[in-house]
Order: structure tokens, then sequence, then C-alpha cells
């Protein structure tokens, strides 16, 4: 298990270095120049040379790549463009009303998600089974954008139970979690279903059925376990993507999170800003998959780690 983290965080720093290379000359085609965006298209040439001058665009590529490696191996993102605050601060204030949103979303999909799942095996070829498909299906179709604005019609609009948008309260955090939480909710239900099915037509099921044991603990103590693992595959890729920021909820209900600053710094062609949030959330998912792999071992005792 060691020597398999220790493989993996090698590994990780590879990725991380292939991302920030990618990502520094990807801003760079960004069409714009960061001073003229800042200053204006009526400023001056001799003021927009200045301030290309002052946030280094005036060296050639090569070298800032080189100061930027120098400055992310030390911890510096540097400053940000538009509000001439250090990149690393920003993050740090955007980053955890994200995690909060990516967590409270991936949980409620687990949950209905997985139950969901695990109903429908059980009641395979019956009424029960067809009306969670159908509603899976449902779930996947529809648009996260187009449930939250008919959450927020229904829940706060009609009945006033819940506030529209903003960041603050744990009522706040309802509406987003359950826009983000409904699709991913209808993607694990399938699988749940799928795996179960699968896992409930093999011999050991039938051989702890014969023994005696309820249907309850066939399901969930002996079936339930193994059926997790793509589970398990599944909710760490969407975690990831959830920690990259869901752009278009946090728009919608205005949530400080790191998809919307993403989303203005690359309008304002914030070059350290967006290098700095694309690295902090591709360390993320490389995590949150390194987690998921060592899960592997605790779910199902057979797998082995060489």
């Amino acid at each position: 298990m060691q020597q398999f983290i220790i493989r993996r965080i090698l590994v990780a720093f590879v990725v991380l270095f292939g991302v920030s290379t990618f990502v520094f000359f990807m801003v760079h085609l960004i069409p714009g120049d960061p001073a003229t965006v800042m200053l204006g298209v009526r400023a001056t040439p001799s003021r927009v040379a200045a301030l290309r001058e002052s946030m280094g665009l005036d060296e050639p590529l090569v070298v800032q790549y080189g100061n930027f490696l120098l400055n992310v191996a030390q911890g510096d993102f540097g400053r940000s463009f538009r509000t001439n605050r250090p990149v690393v601060h920003e993050i740090q204030v955007r980053m955890w009303p994200t995690v909060q949103l990516a967590l409270a979303g991936m949980g409620l999909a687990l949950l209905i998600g997985i139950a969901s799942g695990v109903l429908a095996a059980s009641k395979r070829d019956t009424w029960v089974e067809s009306l969670v498909m159908v509603v899976a299906m449902i779930g996947i179709s529809l648009p996260n954008f187009v449930l939250g604005m008919l959450l927020m019609l229904f829940f706060s609009v009609h009945l006033r139970w819940l506030p529209t948008m903003g960041y603050g309260t744990p009522f706040h955090l309802v509406l987003p979690a359950l826009s983000l939480g409904f699709l991913y909710s209808a993607i694990i239900a399938r699988i749940t279903r799928s795996s179960m099915v699968e896992i409930l037509g093999m011999d050991y099921i039938r051989s702890a059925r014969a023994k005696g044991l309820n249907e309850q603990a066939v399901m969930y103590k002996h079936a339930l376990r193994n059926g997790l693992i793509p589970v398990v595959t599944i909710a760490g890729l969407y975690l990831g993507v959830l920690l990259g920021g869901a752009v278009v909820i946090e728009t919608l209900f205005s949530w400080p999170g790191l998809g919307r600053l993403a989303v203005e710094s690359i309008a304002a062609r914030d070059y350290p800003m967006i290098q700095g949030i694309v690295l902090v959330l591709a360390t993320g998912f490389v995590f949150v998959n390194l987690l998921v792999d060592i899960s592997y071992g605790f779910l199902d005792p057979r797998i082995q780690y060489n």
C-alpha cells in the first residue's frame, strides 16, 4: 500500500507539471491583451506598454514560463492582474464555498442514488424499478440550470421557504446542492442498479440465501459492499468535476465559488488567476482519485496493491 501511494504521488507531480505547462501556454492564446482590457481601448500606447512592463508581459514567453515555474515551486502564484491581490489569497477565499457545494451535492447524490439503485435492483421487473429508472432518465436528461430555476421558482418565489441566491447560511446551500445532486443521483442510481443486478445473480449470493440469511442481510451486507466499487469510481470522478466549480449553478445562485472566479478571470485576461485556479483544481482532482483508488481495498479485500 505504501509503495502504491508513493508511486501515485510521484505520478501526480508529473501530471501537475504537465497541467501547469499546458495552462500557461493556453492562457496566452486567449485573444486580447490584459493591459488593454484593464485600461480600455482608449488608453494610450505608452500607458499600455508601461502596464505590460509592470505585469512582466513584455518579457519573452520562455522567460515568463521560467519565472512562473520558479514561483509555483515556492508556492507563489503571483498577483492577480484584476485586483492586484495575491492569487493564493483570492483562491482561499473562494475555495471553501466550492468545497461546501461539491460535498453537499455529492452527498445528496450518493444518498438518493444508492438508495434508489438498491430499491430498483431489489424490486426487479416490477413497477418500482420502472419508476426509478424513468425518474433517473429524467434526471440525466434535465439540465441542472433548468432544474435550478424550477426549484427557485417553486421553493423561493411561490413557497418563500428558501432564499433565491446568495451565500452564508445552510438555507442558501439547499437549492444549489439539489440542482447539482439530482443529476448525479440519477447517474449513480443507474450504475448502482446495474451493479446490484449483476451481483445478485452470483453464486455466493445464492449460497447466502440458501444458508437462511434474511433478504436485508443479503442485500446490504453481501451484495451492496461489492456493488459499491463502480459507484465509488464514478462518485470520485464527479466529485473532482464538482471541485472544479459548477459554473452555471454558481452563476445562477450567485454562489461565490471557484467556478465564477474562473469565468471572471478569463473575461479579464487575468493570467495568474487562471493558472492558479487550474493548478489548485488539478491538485484536488488528483487527490480525490488517489482516495478512490485506496478505498477499493477496503471495499473488496481481494484487491491487492502490487
